[in-house]
């Protein structure tokens, strides 16, 4: 009966065996999956060598300065995508005028999810804008914003990735504050040339529902982990933040207004002063000072009038450096033109654009700012370009320079750091209508009229235009 070697006993033991041997494997596939970043989410087109050096880095300058000076910020359209013809010209008119400081955000802003499984990276589009960088010849900037979905409560994966401005603006949970800082070590490794970082952006998800404040605390607590990841990828890293809205309201206004730091412009909101006051306080260090902030007041009133109101860019400014002990001060961004509805500025004609834009960048150095980044609103295609640097790049004949790109080139180039600034002569009856700042070799003169004015200033008279911009050479 047991010629063949079976029966009913061996049967059911290996039959149980067999079923154990199957339920440890499924066990194991179970836990593998658990255990896997995203629990097996998609990570198509992700690799996991994210700190590997991409492409040929510039040669990074020897010595590493906490400022850049004056350039602008990418946002989601820009000159890294179109027709060929148009990038390249791009990219020539920038090295033309020494590539001009540019930053670049990690996630948003034209650049896609860097990390949208934990250890598992896609820097695609931060590639192609570090770049069109290179290739322009610039200074190169990143602003570490904003964060995967995973370290904020959102889905792993690639395709879980939520674009509305709602959840890009969430901050990192507290658990996954370190995990930001490995994304930025990550970041710094990849790209060795870029040696200038600023933590996040604005404050986004990082206000107090419960308190009514700035969750203050929470930012340092991130920033300090971010600071300390990346002076451990390269000491010589420069790292800076807040990054603060620096909000004003109606000087009217008691609720959430500051009683000392107040003039014609409006009064500083106290929450703001509070939460940058604890961060310079709690900060593990900083190599850099960045702030951002609009001439006019949360309720969009400029006051006394929208050349008068950059006045407040002057007063921030100098603050900020009195409560840094001069710390080299930087403007991520700076609006002098309210928005509409559909956070577009259009409303102005080109010329009174530059020219209070103008004003506004003299009015920030006057307070002691080294640096400062005009927010290019490009668009992606068309020929009306409100406030742009150049023509959007979708066609052969885009990519040209338009008016704005003209003041901040040349003035990146007339006052960059270290610039030793002179006191030049205007007549009388010109003060009340001319904004001027002036080095040993040039001179800038808005009008701040929208009418043509004689004007007399450096020992030159000269007629200008309505709302003109002038370039005067000593």
């Amino acid at each position: 009966m047991g010629r063949h070697g079976w029966n009913p006993g061996n049967r059911r033991w290996r039959l149980t065996a067999l079923l154990g041997v199957g339920m440890v494997a499924l066990a194991l596939v179970v836990t593998l999956i658990n255990t896997l970043p995203g629990k097996g989410a998609s990570t198509a087109g992700t690799t996991r060598d994210g700190d590997k050096v991409h492409g040929t880095p510039a040669t990074p300058p020897h010595v590493t300065d906490p400022y850049v000076g004056w350039g602008f910020t990418h946002t989601q359209y820009s000159a890294d995508e179109g027709s060929d013809s148009a990038t390249r010209r791009v990219e020539d008119l920038l090295a033309k005028n020494g590539g001009l400081p540019q930053n670049q955000h990690i996630m948003g802003w034209g650049a896609d999810n860097p990390e949208p499984v934990k250890g598992r990276y896609d820097f695609g589009a931060l590639d192609r804008r570090i770049d069109f960088m290179r290739a322009s010849g610039a200074t190169p900037v990143i602003t570490l914003c904003c964060s995967p979905d995973w370290m904020k409560g959102g889905k792993a994966g690639v395709d879980n990735t939520d674009w509305s401005q709602s959840a890009l603006e969430t901050a990192p949970t507290p658990d996954h504050y370190q995990d930001f800082a490995d994304l930025a070590a990550t970041v710094a490794r990849r790209y060795p040339d870029v040696r200038h970082f600023i933590v996040w952006n604005e404050f986004k998800g990082f206000w107090n529902n419960g308190k009514g404040r700035w969750d203050h605390e929470g930012y340092t607590t991130m920033y300090n982990l971010v600071y300390k990841a990346l002076k451990k990828v390269n000491k010589d890293i420069m790292v800076g933040g807040p990054y603060l809205v620096m909000d004003s309201v109606d000087p009217r206004r008691t609720q959430d207004a500051s009683t000392t730091f107040r003039g014609a412009w409006g009064a500083m909101d106290q929450r703001v002063l509070d939460a940058f006051d604890y961060w310079n306080t709690h900060k593990a260090g900083a190599d850099f000072v960045v702030v951002d902030g609009s001439s006019y007041t949360n309720d969009d009133d400029m006051l006394p009038d929208e050349f008068a109101a950059t006045d407040k860019l002057t007063a921030v400014s100098e603050w900020v450096r009195r409560q840094t002990h001069d710390l080299p001060l930087w403007w991520a961004e700076y609006y002098v033109e309210p928005a509409d509805g559909n956070d577009d500025r259009k409303g102005w004609s080109e010329p009174h654009r530059v020219a209070v834009q103008a004003t506004a960048m003299i009015a920030m150095v006057k307070g002691g700012a080294d640096s400062g980044f005009y927010w290019n609103p490009e668009e992606k295609k068309g020929t009306d370009c409100a406030g742009c640097l150049w023509t959007p790049t979708d066609g052969a004949d885009g990519g040209k320079q338009l008016p704005m790109y003209d003041l901040v080139s040349r003035f990146g180039k007339a006052f960059g750091p270290g610039t030793r600034y002179e006191t030049v002569s205007v007549a009388k009856d010109d003060v009340p209508n001319v904004r001027v700042l002036a080095s040993d070799k040039a001179v800038l003169v808005v009008n701040t009229l929208d009418r043509t004015i004689s004007a007399q200033v450096d020992g030159k008279r000269f007629d200008m235009q309505a709302y003109e911009v002038k370039w005067l050479a000593r």
